[in-house]
């Protein structure tokens, strides 16, 4: 039993005392204590595969702020690295795949992983965060959508238009298909590991689904996601394992990603949170959804769009406060600080 439960009682609407509150990215560059962290580590990627250093930046936001839940440190790239496509993290650049994806060969090639021993490292810093957590508060986990992956596997690296995924879109849908169908069962196998390895909360990040049409989002990356949900296995004590669903840009789509069976949605701050509830009824919770800019705001400021988050989405339980995307690396730790006491402050009221 958990002693701080808010953030599972408001995935599963029941009654709260206030709106939990986490960030995207909680842990990362904005705090100094993790900078010092990733120096000793050498680089990102070398900090994600050490279980204890992942583990310690895990931690250091929940040691810093009264926050409702802890995610696990890790990436949404570890699957394709796990494939051997040679990830690294280019300064100023971003995440890039040395071996990009480019032909149906190297599609039909790519192996079947087992996540306990590619992807140990993952579930090692799981183990040791839930250790250290004890029963104090919940501990995420987390993949990317197959799409988000096939995007990055395909473009090798972060890309404006991301022109060579949307040609195999339209010129090989099947073999997209493939690639995609490849990706959800390695995705599904690798958070039910993270199930195991003791995460209580799950969450599928779509950074790119926002790229597509609405029927190729529904066809592309809607449909994947909801494949791997349906794949989940119960934790060993039998309850179920809540997810929340993020994909950014996705305001068009609410109604149909509400019934994939995800226990919440996760909403950018380009979609209004009283339209998003009216839209999902009771079906789901909902997360979000400041403009990570505003932490950049003088602390009146930051009160003040807390606020207006609160009133949007209004009474009742139901809805878990976050950023629209994660935490910008030069935000002032301070102006978290003002923004999480706002919502200790204000939320009490939208829950009498």
């Amino acid at each position: 039993m958990l002693a701080n439960d808010r953030l599972i009682r408001a995935i599963f609407r029941q009654k709260l005392d206030r709106t939990p509150v986490w960030m995207m990215r909680q842990a990362g560059r904005y705090l100094p204590e993790y900078r010092e962290v990733r120096k000793k580590a050498g680089d990102f990627l070398s900090l994600c595969k050490n279980p204890e250093l992942a583990c310690q930046v895990t931690l250091q936001p929940i040691e810093r702020f009264p926050l409702d839940a802890a995610i696990i440190f890790s990436d949404i790239l570890t699957i394709p690295d796990a494939f051997g496509l040679d990830l690294q993290f280019v300064e100023g650049e971003g995440p890039c795949f040395n071996n990009p994806i480019r032909t149906s060969q190297a599609i039909t090639s790519l192996p079947h992983i087992i996540p306990e021993l590619e992807l140990a490292y993952v579930m090692d810093a799981i183990r040791m965060a839930k250790q250290a957590l004890g029963n104090k508060l919940p501990l995420i986990g987390f993949a990317g959508s197959p799409w988000t992956l096939a995007c990055y596997m395909i473009e090798g690296s972060t890309s404006k238009n991301f022109n060579e995924i949307k040609r195999f879109l339209y010129r090989d849908p099947v073999l997209l298909h493939q690639l995609l169908s490849h990706l959800s069962h390695a995705t599904t196998d690798y958070l039910n590991a993270q199930i195991a390895a003791g995460v209580d909360v799950l969450m599928i990040f779509d950074t790119w689904g926002g790229l597509l049409s609405r029927s190729h989002y529904l066809e592309f990356s809607l449909r994947y996601m909801q494949e791997i949900i349906q794949g989940l296995k119960p934790a060993e004590k039998k309850q179920k394992v809540p997810v929340i669903l993020f994909t950014k840009n996705s305001g068009l789509h609410l109604e149909e990603i509400s019934r994939t069976a995800c226990d919440a949605i996760g909403l950018d701050w380009m979609t209004d949170l009283r339209e998003a509830r009216q839209k999902v009824g009771n079906r789901v919770a909902l997360q979000g959804n400041l403009d990570p800019a505003a932490l950049y705001a003088e602390p009146d400021i930051i009160k003040q769009s807390v606020k207006r988050i609160l009133e949007e989405f209004g009474q009742g339980s139901g809805h878990i406060f976050n950023l629209g995307h994660g935490i910008s690396p030069d935000v002032d730790p301070s102006h978290v600080a003002v923004m999480i006491e706002a919502v200790h402050e204000w939320s009490p009221a939208y829950h009498r």
